[in-house]
């Protein structure tokens, strides 16, 4: 792709996704995206935007897939939009093909985030329904007792609903390890705030079956174990993406 991008409707068709004339009629109905925003007529598509039909990912055509597991310093920003960010993970990973994240860790937060160029995993992972385990480590502003662990553990009411019952331990003075499958905006920092507490440092430290073995700024390939292991995971997953406010906001 040149550097003054592409047209919408070329890119459709040079992706093997549909005609010229089929892609403008997907553009007038509104059912294509490029970074989440619906374009008009003629929009052209540069070398890091994604695009979506129907919400699902359009993954360039003829690319190796890409799976690269990152551990995210704080203060680098989980977005594909390099001429608005300049700490995005993009820009600062500089990896040599186009790739982007599976969900988002928010910029104060830190740890284990997944980059691909493989669309169809994404809609698989970020599916919130599948409940697919993210395992954090969190430090609050002051001390935590056994009621604090129960009410995290148990449901918390935030954005309307309630969280599902998770996996909680303490394990410093101010220092707890929780496991979620749910996702929600910013939940585990929304959870701790109806409870008077504040977050100081949140650290992913698993993603399902990969956990977070890599120095900080750093990122390596997945295995093909890993790989294996997370297709098994996502078997079943239903390939119709629909949006979600992902757990790792938090």
């Amino acid at each position: 792709m040149s550097e003054t991008g592409i047209r919408i409707n070329k890119f459709l068709s040079e992706q093997g996704y549909c005609s010229r004339r089929a892609a403008d009629k997907l553009i007038e109905q509104e059912r294509v995206t490029i970074n989440g925003s619906v374009p008009e007529m003629g929009t052209k598509v540069m070398e890091n935007d994604i695009v979506a039909v129907d919400g699902k990912l359009i993954s360039k055509k003829k690319e190796k897939p890409v799976y690269l597991a990152f551990n995210k310093p704080v203060g680098i920003v989980c977005t594909t939009d390099t001429r608005v960010e300049k700490d995005n993970i993009i820009d600062f990973i500089n990896y040599p093909t186009r790739i982007f994240p599976i969900g988002r860790l928010d910029k104060p937060s830190e740890g284990l985030i997944f980059l691909t160029n493989d669309g169809d995993i994404v809609n698989k992972i970020l599916r919130a329904r599948n409940n697919h385990e993210k395992e954090y480590i969190v430090t609050v502003d002051h001390s935590i007792n056994p009621r604090f662990i129960e009410r995290m553990s148990s449901g918390i009411p935030i954005l309307d609903t309630v969280t599902r019952d998770c996996e909680v331990e303490q394990i410093g003075r101010k220092t707890f390890r929780i496991v979620l499958t749910q996702g929600l905006n910013r939940q585990i920092r929304r959870m701790c705030e109806f409870l008077d507490y504040r977050v100081t440092k949140l650290k992913r430290v698993r993603i399902m079956n990969v956990p977070l073995d890599i120095p900080v700024g750093h990122y390596r390939e997945l295995t093909d174990s890993e790989m294996a292991e997370i297709r098994r995971l996502t078997a079943d997953s239903d390939k119709t993406y629909v949006p979600i406010a992902d757990d790792d906001m938090d």
